[in-house]
């Protein structure tokens, strides 16, 4: 795989200041958001947050993503650490099929139904830039901020030391209470 780094920049936010480091891959651009104090943390706290445009950005209330996001960086900007912007939208099938997903979910399917019937797996993530944004960071521990057992299971994979995960509990709206149900009874997610 073909990596690009950018330069370090500033980022100011409504949740603090950060700086922030780009990463390009073969298919995607991610992005690192640290906390001002970054470089000084020997166990930052680390949230790895999958892309979701229509929650990230337009505040769906169908998922949790954008109150997941934003509980992620007061805390990072309280606490010090890491958010890695893991762009893969729609656990990586893409914004188009997500909305074909929508559609299905619309129909009654959950959100793993929904994918199946497009043809794809329940989550096509792959994280392997994770570990070379960790590297290029020097992390080595974390406390990592998930509920999701795969990125626990990745990120050990990777021989980093978890020294703590941190819930990232959101309370559930009518909207998405079958969304949070599936992910903790069909795929494991610590809710």
């Amino acid at each position: 795989m073909n990596i690009e780094k950018s330069n370090i920049a500033k980022l100011p936010t409504k949740h603090g200041n950060f700086k922030i480091k780009a990463y390009k891959d073969d298919y995607q651009e991610h992005l690192a958001i640290m906390s001002e104090d970054f470089e000084k943390i020997e166990v930052p706290y680390v949230r790895i947050h999958s892309e979701c445009l229509t929650g990230d950005a337009l505040g769906s209330l169908k998922c949790d993503c954008q109150e997941q996001l934003n509980l992620a960086l007061d805390f990072i900007a309280k606490n010090g650490g890491l958010v890695i912007y893991h762009k893969q939208e729609g656990r990586n099938i893409g914004l188009f099929n997500k909305v074909n997903a929508y559609s299905l979910q619309d129909l009654g399917r959950n959100t793993i139904e929904a994918n199946l019937e497009l043809g794809f797996k329940e989550d096509e993530r792959d994280y392997s830039i994770i570990g070379y944004i960790l590297e290029d960071l020097g992390v080595k521990k974390l406390k990592l901020i998930t509920n999701n057992p795969k990125k626990i299971e990745y990120v050990e994979s990777l021989g980093i030391q978890i020294v703590e995960r941190i819930p990232a509990i959101i309370e559930a709206n009518k909207y998405n209470e079958k969304y949070l149900a599936t992910k903790k009874e069909q795929m494991g997610h610590l809710l």
